[in-house]
């Protein structure tokens, strides 16, 4: 029997705006801007010292099975899956050429476009080697996967792209086909295919690292060290690459694709337990859905076996909390995790860049504010990026360069709030100082961050 499934994926708190028309920054003006480090930034988030180049480029994948034109009972129907990616790296700038630049971008209303500004120069000149003789910033970098939610697209998280890029990585955002904004089909097709997108791209872009490959990315990428970021349904998609196997019953979900395909991706098929790939070292999945909805078992969950950060807001009404988010990192025994709570914060903790401007307007498409799918009712997005990509940096850092000197910023008291700051008039540490490495006085509070080691 299939059972009924509720589908809850937009991302965005349910923020309540009055019929007056809210006044938004305009773009240009501070405005749109994805790059912005406050003071009250934790130390990890600023840029590091690299320029950042950014390319856009399309991979295909032949033969996928087509979900939206299998039928229940039908044939297998294959085609090919195309995807754009946004690819940002370390950039050696020309003589006279200043960082920057901009984005046009479609945003939650498909009709209205934003122009998002970041620290990025188009087609840039890659950076072959930087830092001292030696260095871990040195090319060919670590590649990190960047997937965003249910609808999405490849710029939703372009802050996270542009900052990591400045500290040594190469950071690639998908387009998932069939989920984005301006390309929302069944459901049933991201269930099926986000995990499939992830995988696939890793292997293009190790495949393109390669010499003779005769792309810009020839020995700028060392994909045996690669990480995983998803939001929502692509943090769904990073639970099941990582070995969180779907349930049995899953499969026969009435929203899931036709005829038990995600038994593929199952956690009693033994092809798939031996299929992990070993290039992958971390992941971070940001408010992964599917657990409130039965994707997951506790057998399922053993399977997770890689270091991963889970990232949610203590308020999710999307992909739940406690029977979400937290269950899954509860259920993940085998692996080495973190989870980092914005207390109060909703689905959109930490993943979605501010809203630009152009969002504020009411839609009559989406009948609201297309704003609420990028804003928290409690928390501002300047501030849940900046301490995201703070955390980001450091566990990428540990898991992808071997810089165990990150690991520090990981290693705190798990409630903010009971930090104690403890420093002499010179700002050195005391005895009883316990505050979180790279965080200034009173800005831990609102945080949670714990962690758990494998079982042995």
């Amino acid at each position: 029997m299939r059972r009924a499934l509720t589908v809850l994926i937009a991302a965005g708190a349910a923020i309540v705006l009055t019929a007056q028309q809210p006044v938004a920054p305009k773009p240009g003006e501070g405005g749109n801007r994805i790059d912005v480090v406050t003071p009250a930034a934790p130390e990890l988030a600023a840029f590091g010292a690299n320029d950042v180049g950014v390319r856009t480029i399309t991979v295909t994948d032949k033969n996928r099975p087509d979900i939206l034109n299998i039928k229940e009972g039908g044939p297998l129907v294959r085609s090919d899956r195309t995807l754009t990616l946004e690819v940002w790296y370390p950039a050696s700038l020309a003589p006279g050429q200043k960082p920057g630049g901009e984005y046009r971008v479609i945003t939650r209303d498909p009709a209205v476009m934003a122009t998002l500004y970041g620290k990025a120069v188009r087609d840039a000149r890659v950076l072959a080697a930087s830092g001292s003789p030696g260095s871990v910033t040195s090319a060919p970098y670590p590649l990190v996967i960047i997937s965003h939610g249910y609808p999405g697209n490849r710029f939703l998280m372009s802050h996270i792209g542009e900052n990591l890029a400045s500290k040594g990585f190469v950071a690639v955002s998908i387009d998932h086909k069939d989920s984005t904004y301006d390309d929302q089909k069944s459901f049933g097709s991201t269930l099926y295919n986000r995990p499939f997108d992830q995988l696939f791209v890793v292997s293009e872009i190790d495949r393109l690292s390669k010499t003779g490959s005769g792309s810009f990315l020839a020995g700028l990428v060392d994909a045996s060290r690669s990480g995983i970021i998803g939001y929502s349904m692509g943090g769904y998609g990073v639970v099941n690459v990582i070995g969180g196997g779907y349930s049995t019953a899953s499969a026969a979900f009435s929203n899931a694709p036709p005829n038990k395909m995600l038994s593929e991706r199952g956690a009693s098929n033994a092809a798939y337990q031996q299929a992990r790939d070993p290039r992958i070292k971390a992941a971070i999945a940001i408010g992964p859905w599917g657990m409130q909805g039965g994707f997951w078992d506790a057998e399922g969950l053993k399977g997770i076996r890689t270091p991963v950060m889970f990232v949610a807001g203590s308020n999710d009404e999307t992909s739940g909390y406690e029977k979400g988010t937290r269950a899954i990192y509860q259920g993940a025994v085998n692996a080495d995790r973190y989870l980092l709570t914005f207390i109060n914060a909703n689905h959109n903790a930490a993943a979605p860049i501010p809203a630009p401007a152009e969002t504020y307007a009411y839609s009559e498409a989406q009948r609201g504010y297309p704003f609420t799918h990028y804003a928290d009712a409690v928390w501002d997005n300047v501030r849940m990026n900046n301490i995201f990509n703070h955390f980001a940096t450091a566990f990428f850092s540990v898991h992808l360069k071997g810089e165990h000197d990150k690991q520090a910023y990981l290693d705190v008291v798990p409630s903010g709030k009971d930090a104690v700051w403890s420093v002499d008039r010179d700002g050195k540490p005391l005895p009883a100082h316990t505050y979180w490495k790279g965080f200034k006085r009173a800005t831990a509070v609102g945080l949670m961050l714990e962690h758990a080691p494998p079982a042995r």
